[in-house]
């Protein structure tokens, strides 16, 4: 059996009001393109299809195109799980038209197993899927008292009794998957994930993972990574788009599992190269280099996080200069040169409203602060004083 895990599409996440919907349908494209040609028999998406519990009309679309091309309209099957961005019971909803379709959409924790007869391998396909297990979506209160401690070990006794009861249903001769969207500990985070471990509460330790599951399917972090320390292979797919400057240089892919009742499973990773990358600028030269890489081509196709040394505050005009030259720039932050020389000048015999005005001039290019900024200004310094 071939199984091919994602995640972490986050259908309608927007880059700084700048939309993805395009890159998320290319990538989509793509895996639709690797399933035919690796000839997959079965699809996991280990939750967080949406990024908001309301999606927009467009990314809904997407979602129902994507799982009706990847089921290829019936003849193979994919499940879904919920994630933390996603309703649970949105998600569910279209459940008794998708099993239709050869799709199972699973919006609430539950620890009953889906047995998944698959006519292409002529193998059974036992899915211990759990989607997101926060306390509100399991109904139920762990700890009554406000104990990070407490509530972390709770969580993780509740998430294993769950995983204990999957192990009884699995097999000798079928595939035994286990498959949810949690926060695993020691995983390595980035910024576009939402925290769903609540400062270390709601984290699971890889001990907890079912014992005769052959291979664990993960969701939530969006670097693809295996799971440390469990005892059988355990991995998060990844998003297969980069969604923060903090994934800038990553890889994205999805995960191809061969694997047999009673055999150790093969496990491969496809890399993806649809969507824009995002790629952090250093302009140590100031403006005049980002225009000579504007001009070169460099990274034209990218999304930029841009920081430009400058010793005057960039203007409005050069701001909108850049972002005319080249569509690509999120984010345009000078840093400023002379910090080192206000510091100094601190501890001379100047007076302080003078200083303040100089830095002032320094930070706006030239603007002179009117007297009530100074005069507040003075007076949060004799605050402070205070």
């Amino acid at each position: 059996m071939r199984i091919l895990h994602t995640a972490d599409w986050h259908l309608g996440k927007m880059l700084e009001g700048r939309s993805r919907l395009r890159e998320q349908e290319a990538v989509i494209d793509e895996i639709v393109d690797i399933v035919q040609k690796e000839n997959i028999d079965v699809v996991l998406l280990a939750g967080d299809a949406f990024d908001t519990v309301n999606p927009p009309a467009d990314a809904e679309k997407l979602f129902y195109e994507a799982l009706s091309r990847l089921s290829d309209y019936g003849k193979r099957h994919v499940v879904v799980i919920a994630g933390n961005h996603d309703h649970p019971g949105r998600l569910s909803a279209a459940a008794p038209i998708a099993n239709m379709h050869a799709i199972t959409l699973l919006g609430f924790p539950t620890d009953r197993v889906q047995q998944i007869y698959v006519p292409s391998s002529d193998e059974t396909l036992m899915i211990g899927a759990l989607p997101y297990p926060s306390e509100s979506r399991l109904n139920e209160l762990l700890a009554e008292e406000c104990d990070e401690a407490l509530l972390r070990a709770r969580y993780d006794e509740r998430i294993r009794a769950i995983f204990a009861k999957m192990n009884e249903s699995f097999r000798e001769d079928a595939v035994n998957i286990a498959m949810s969207h949690v926060y695993v500990a020691g995983g390595a985070t980035c910024d576009s994930e939402r925290p769903i471990e609540l400062g270390g509460a709601y984290t699971v330790s890889p001990a907890s993972f079912p014992t005769r599951a052959q291979y664990v399917a993960l969701g939530h972090l969006h670097r693809p990574q295996d799971v440390k320390h469990a005892v059988m292979p355990a991995r998060y797919a990844g998003s297969p788009l980069a969604y923060s400057f903090s994934e800038a240089g990553y890889s994205k892919s999805v995960t191809i599992i061969d694997v047999q009742p009673r055999c150790a499973p093969i496990i491969s990773e496809y890399l993806l190269s649809k969507g824009r990358p995002l790629v952090k600028w250093r302009a140590t030269d100031g403006l005049k280099q980002v225009y000579r890489w504007i001009e070169e081509g460099r990274d034209r196709d990218a999304w930029i996080d841009l920081e430009i040394d400058v010793e005057q505050s960039l203007t409005l005009e050069e701001t909108h200069r850049l972002r005319k030259l080249y569509d690509g720039f999120v984010h345009i932050r000078p840093n400023y040169l002379k910090k080192e020389e206000i510091v100094r000048e601190v501890h001379t015999d100047v007076p302080i409203e003078t200083l303040f005005t100089r830095f002032y001039e320094r930070q706006t290019g030239g603007g002179k602060p009117s007297e009530e900024i100074v005069q507040l200004f003075l007076q949060l310094v004799a605050e402070e004083d205070e």
